[in-house]
């Protein structure tokens, strides 16, 4: 016996119940996402929902995780996927890390963060461009003053700092080099060390 018209009776029900894309409020998107084990992100109305880490991304991002919070905290706060962090009304991103230079900082909010001073992302192989170009714009619009891109696939990681608004690259680190933040004086990671992590 097929379960394709129970299945179709169920896409039917939640097309019904769920507003469709482009009326989303943000109060809907929140409440959704607070039910949820997937990383959904919100722009104007609209949806995306975000592929499923890779073991490697969450090796990568687990050894970030550690160094950075073992730098920054505790007097400041490092947190990582699923967050919301606020970008502006209207737009929520997912960033895999967050980091706010001060643990009392009120834009850390228990519902979501809103802001940081710096994003890290792991780039997904399934769209790039969403980490690489679309999310550089994002960040800079909510005011992120250092935006980290760890590119597996060429196995780089882009420093970017905001400068009047746009973000400008810090520096391009690759194997044999240490990849060194603007806003955390003094901390740097070893690219090897973050791409051959077992």
């Amino acid at each position: 016996m097929s379960t394709l018209p129970v299945e179709q009776d169920w896409k039917e029900m939640l097309e019904e119940l769920l507003p469709p894309q482009g009326l989303w409020s943000e109060e809907e998107y929140l409440v959704l996402t607070e039910h949820r084990s997937r990383l959904v992100e919100y722009t104007d109305g609209f949806l995306e929902v975000l592929p499923t880490p890779t073991d490697r991304h969450q090796r990568i991002l687990k050894f970030l995780l550690f160094a950075i919070a073992a730098f920054a905290e505790p007097r400041g706060a490092v947190q990582f996927a699923p967050l919301r962090l606020r970008i502006r009304p209207g737009k929520f991103r997912e960033p895999d890390l967050l980091l706010l230079l001060s643990a009392t900082d009120p834009r850390r909010q228990d519902r979501f963060w809103r802001g940081a001073d710096l994003a890290l992302e792991v780039v997904s192989p399934e769209k790039p461009g969403r980490d690489l170009v679309e999310k550089r714009h994002d960040y800079a619009e909510g005011g992120v003053l250092e935006y980290w891109i760890v590119n597996p696939m060429d196995e780089t990681i882009t420093v970017l700092a905001l400068r009047e608004g746009s973000y400008r690259e810090d520096g391009v680190y690759r194997r044999g080099e240490s990849a060194a933040s603007a806003i955390l004086p003094g901390f740097s990671v070893a690219v090897a060390a973050v791409f051959d992590v077992p």
